[in-house]
């Protein structure tokens, strides 16, 4: 015969179970992974689609250029771009993180950045700057 649980330890075993999800700064890597591969791939759609913040999409149509277009002008002549990402700082009140990032494409000097990032509301870590 099974006896149930009280209400209260069988809440704490599913949670338990359940894990909480990925940390704030598991999230803000899972972005700037995204960040890399879409670079990479020239995905300039998913770069304004699913990376970047609002208001940086916004800066850079700024220009008279669509955010894929201006992406696409800034990267064309760029080859095998990388991205390796180092330590990352959210804010106290996560409204805010910082990623210091090194840089790197054939031909190119590379290059030590801070990149800015934001939350988004249920689009999780988004860039919000450059560096």
């Amino acid at each position: 015969m099974r006896r149930a649980l009280p209400a209260g330890l069988a809440a704490a075993a599913l949670l338990a179970g359940c894990g909480s999800g990925p940390s704030t700064q598991e999230q803000v890597r899972q972005t700037l992974d995204e960040f890399g591969r879409a670079t990479a791939a020239k995905d300039y759609q998913a770069l304004c689609d699913e990376v970047f913040a609002p208001k940086l999409v916004d800066k850079l149509t700024e220009v008279g250029l669509p955010c894929e277009i201006a992406m696409q002008r800034s990267f064309e002549d760029v080859e095998n771009p990388r991205l390796t990402i180092g330590r990352i700082t959210v804010a106290d009140d996560e409204k805010s993180a910082k990623a210091e990032v090194r840089s790197s494409a054939t031909g190119q000097k590379p290059s030590q950045d801070t990149i800015e990032l934001v939350p988004v509301e249920d689009d999780g870590w988004r860039v919000s700057s450059l560096g």
